[in-house]
């Protein structure tokens, strides 16, 4: 892609400055989820919540649901509308109840109540995509080598100027191409933060941004629109 040799070098830059202001912004749910709790369970079930949901209504929806349960043996036991009306009003709440009991099921049978450390096996499990694959094996098990790509982790690097894709699964294969290895263990985390509080899906705020001189939307819409105005 001839663009993103022009912005990728930014890389470094951007990274050193995200990572740097990411203390001022707010810690998503999942990052918070897995410094507390330290369970690859809570982890799992959190970033199945977290598809298709506010980062604000997953928070709770995940509080709600592990007052009642936080471990596959007590999740299984509870009903499956006992579930659903505990993480309501989380995004397809209803298919989330069910799937959520049935990889709990399969966790007590096959894996010993236990989450397992292969990327490769969480992706057999149902509602159990690349992303929350990443998320688990990132967050839960501190795993190097994997990148989760969410709306925020698509969005953005196209944004910058770094790729030109459509979709999270071609994201993914470009990034892997540009971004050294070193960052992809925190990129997630820095994005969905960076997503969430500056470069919105709608209104990006770019006139506070730290990092609008790297990228090129700044440079190619916003600052052309300014100028009409």
């Amino acid at each position: 892609m001839e663009y993103a040799a022009e912005y990728a070098k930014y890389i470094p830059r951007v990274m050193e400055i995200l990572s740097r202001e990411s203390p001022n912004f707010v810690t998503p749910a999942l990052t918070k989820i897995s410094k507390q709790s330290r369970s690859p369970f809570k982890v799992l079930i959190s970033c199945i919540l977290s598809l298709r949901t506010k980062d604000e209504v997953t928070a709770e929806a995940s509080k709600r649901l592990y007052a009642l349960a936080e471990t596959p043996e007590e999740m299984v036991k509870l009903a499956t509308k006992q579930i659903a009306k505990a993480i309501y009003p989380v995004g397809f709440y209803k298919t989330k109840s069910k799937r959520i009991k049935e990889i709990c099921r399969r966790l007590i049978s096959e894996f010993n109540s236990r989450v397992p450390a292969d990327f490769g096996m969480l992706l057999t499990f149902k509602g159990v995509g690349r992303k929350t694959a990443s998320i688990v094996m990132i967050y839960a098990f501190g795993k190097s080598g994997y990148l989760a790509i969410d709306t925020h982790c698509n969005r953005i690097p196209n944004r910058l100027g770094w790729i030109n894709t459509k979709t999270p699964e071609k994201t993914e294969v470009e990034l892997k191409k540009i971004l050294p290895k070193r960052y992809w263990k925190d990129f997630n985390n820095l994005f969905v933060q960076f997503g969430q509080n500056i470069c919105k899906p709608v209104g990006p705020k770019c006139n506070i941004c730290p990092v609008s001189r790297y990228c090129k939307y700044y440079k190619e819409i916003y600052l052309p629109r300014k100028k009409v105005i």
